[in-house]
């Protein structure tokens, strides 16, 4: 360690995201871009559950049935997913909605997350989730598709799977939902930064940046 380089500033980053939100996935890519871009600077991540369709069944549902119920028809869907798509491939995001069959809960991915939390493989799990069901088109609401996530995140695949088939976090992924519809969060990729300033969407790093610069101040000034 360099004794003279200044200590880091820290600063809390609460990410509210549905892992079945493929903005969520750019807003992510986008806020690590900026975090890199500031090594004086130390994050520590907090992941916050927002459900997008709260009466999903646990079961989840046929791609095809969604996409009627959510955009009223396959080609309005498509288009979407085209501007989305290209979105992503600056972001080095590989969209490939074709590959999803079954749009699931989200319920047991978030549970994960907060699991993998406890041994510090959150960011990873999040990531790794976002990449099995928007690139490789997996059903991430089936519990051995998600123990194997949590194994290639370094964690122990029958633990997961273990964990998974007991209801612990459940009505904790269900309060943070609620406790983000309280705090006016109604869509999402949402940024709560230092506690207090909250930035909606997948914005730019650079909007991102001007975030924590605020945030920073504060906290220095507090």
């Amino acid at each position: 360690m360099n004794v003279l380089a200044p200590p880091r500033a820290r600063l809390a980053v609460e990410v509210v995201h549905d892992l079945v939100c493929p903005w969520c996935f750019l807003g992510l890519r986008r806020l690590m871009r900026a975090l890199r871009r500031r090594p004086d600077l130390q994050a520590d991540m907090i992941w916050r559950p927002f459900l997008l369709n709260p009466d999903m069944p646990r079961v989840g549902m046929p791609r095809a049935d969604y996409v009627v119920r959510k955009f009223g028809g396959e080609e309005r869907a498509r288009r979407l997913y085209a501007s989305i798509a290209e979105i992503g491939r600056a972001e080095g995001v590989a969209f490939r909605f074709d590959r999803i069959r079954r749009t699931p809960s989200s319920v047991d991915a978030h549970r994960l997350v907060r699991w993998a939390g406890h041994y510090g493989r959150g960011a990873e799990t999040v990531e790794a989730l976002f990449g099995a069901h928007f690139t490789d088109g997996r059903d991430i609401g089936e519990p051995h598709v998600l123990a194997a996530v949590a194994q290639s995140c370094g964690l122990d695949a029958g633990e997961a799977l273990r964990f998974l088939h007991g209801d612990a976090e459940v009505d904790a992924v269900h309060a943070e939902n609620l406790r983000a519809h309280r705090l006016g969060i109604n869509g999402v990729p949402c940024f709560v930064i230092g506690g207090r300033h909250a930035i909606a969407g997948a914005q730019e790093p650079e909007v991102i940046e001007r975030l924590l610069d605020v945030a920073l101040v504060e906290a220095q000034d507090s």
